[in-house]
């Protein structure tokens, strides 16, 4: 049995431990509020886009010649994984390294893959695996914006504009609620008409008149859409990370809560355990002296 004084040294730790998961789950709190605002509010404008970009697409042979639309025999890869910078949030930046790996064996067994980073923590988890990652985008966190996620969506499709890459795969944790976060895989490039996409061709058959031209118009959409993609995962995966972590210090201010009750009660009957000996020491020697 531990002493009194290992007990108490561990009571101490344990509550101070407590208090920093329950100030750090406040602080989560408070950025989930803005991170959650922040896609809330960017969500019908890329959604709108989306359908935008599905129904002209489907209705137009110019989008068909747009250098992001090339089906090309896929011998180079670029996997976006999107992840924190920081830790401590459950299983949500592992979730994405694996998942990065289960696509590259099963999707893209004989390929040569480089990963681009969004996030230190998924750099750091695929480097120790032994991939190629491009880290110059794994700080965008420190000032999150769409002109710094612009530029690492920008670095992508130039790559694949130019035959660097064949095809471009963006893996992220989409925000649901606080509790729940949806782990994605979508194949940014190239562009190809998803299932989805059909359905909403489908329902909307809009006439576009185009000004100034068909071309001109299709050809900066696609590439807006495909930037507005990226910051969407970006933001997505900054509420889920707020979330995941408030989720994890709750559950760890709660097991060091029941950590306490047990230390303390271990506390008790130590602290008991000794006063009855000290009790059957004394009387002991009392006992001793009278029969002297």
């Amino acid at each position: 049995m531990p002493s009194l004084k290992e007990v108490r040294s561990r009571i101490v730790s344990v509550n101070s431990t407590q208090q920093i998961t329950k100030a750090m789950k406040m602080v989560s709190a408070a950025k989930l509020r803005r991170a959650t605002e922040a896609i809330v509010q960017l969500r019908p404008y890329s959604q709108k886009l989306s359908e935008m970009i599905a129904t002209v697409s489907a209705n137009a042979d110019v989008a068909k010649e747009n250098p992001f639309t090339k089906v090309r025999e896929v011998k180079n890869v670029l996997v976006i994984v999107v992840t924190s910078d920081r830790g401590l949030c459950g299983a949500f930046n592992a979730n994405v390294g694996k998942a990065a790996m289960n696509l590259v064996s099963e999707k893209y067994p004989t390929q040569t893959i480089e990963i681009l980073a969004i996030g230190k923590k998924g750099s750091e988890f695929l480097t120790r695996r032994g991939f190629n990652v491009n880290n110059k985008f794994a700080d965008i966190y420190t000032k999150l914006s769409f002109t710094t996620v612009r530029a690492a969506a920008e670095d992508a499709m130039k790559g694949f504009e130019e035959g660097k890459y064949d095809a471009v795969e963006l893996i992220y944790n989409e925000f649901k609620n606080v509790a729940t976060q949806i782990l994605k895989t979508d194949q940014l490039l190239p562009i190809i008409e998803k299932k989805e996409d059909k359905a909403i061709t489908k329902v909307s058959s809009v006439d576009y008149i185009f000004e100034p031209s068909e071309e001109e118009i299709i050809n900066e959409l696609i590439p807006k859409a495909l930037k507005m993609q990226v910051y969407k995962a970006v933001l997505d995966s900054n509420a889920s990370e707020h979330g995941a972590r408030m989720t994890a210090m709750d559950k760890a201010t709660e097991n060091a809560g029941e950590l306490l009750k047990d230390l303390k009660l271990q506390y008790n009957r130590s602290r008991q355990a000794a006063i009855t000996k000290e009790i059957l020491e004394i009387v002991g020697g009392a006992e001793a002296l009278a029969s002297a």
